[in-house]
């Protein structure tokens, strides 16, 4: 059984969060916990865009505070974001995050990534060699 407290791993842990231009992350399940996906709870500031496209990963995220909107960038459809949504990048969706409000947001990725990532120019992460 795997536990971990959020606050821990934010005041103790400090290479299990990640930070990026007005966002960060704190990766509470990563690949080497070998559960076959990643975890984390990821904060974007108000008033950013972003971005992102995960050509080698499948996401999953649930709004759980704040006020935002995600816009696929194949068809223009844009989506509110708020408590309680929940979108998944199903087709490895190119897309542009917009935070109204600050978002916090559970986000799971398979497969896993290691904590290292860095998005690349096309807003995507490297597919990590076993």
């Amino acid at each position: 059984m795997i536990v971990r407290d959020f606050n821990h791993i934010v005041e103790k842990e400090r290479n299990r969060v990640v930070s990026d231009a007005k966002w960060s992350s704190v990766r509470m399940l990563l690949a080497d916990d070998g559960m076959g996906f990643s975890f984390h709870i990821t904060f974007l500031e108000a008033g950013s865009e972003h971005t992102f496209e995960y050509k080698n990963h499948f996401e999953s995220v649930y709004c759980m505070q704040g006020k935002g909107a995600i816009t696929d960038l194949k068809t223009g459809e844009t989506h509110e974001i708020r408590p309680g949504v929940m979108y998944a990048l199903n087709e490895h969706d190119r897309h542009t995050l917009r935070a109204e409000e600050e978002l916090v947001m559970a986000c799971v990725f398979n497969p896993p990534v290691t904590g290292n990532e860095v998005h690349q120019a096309d807003g995507s992460y490297a597919l990590e060699s076993s």
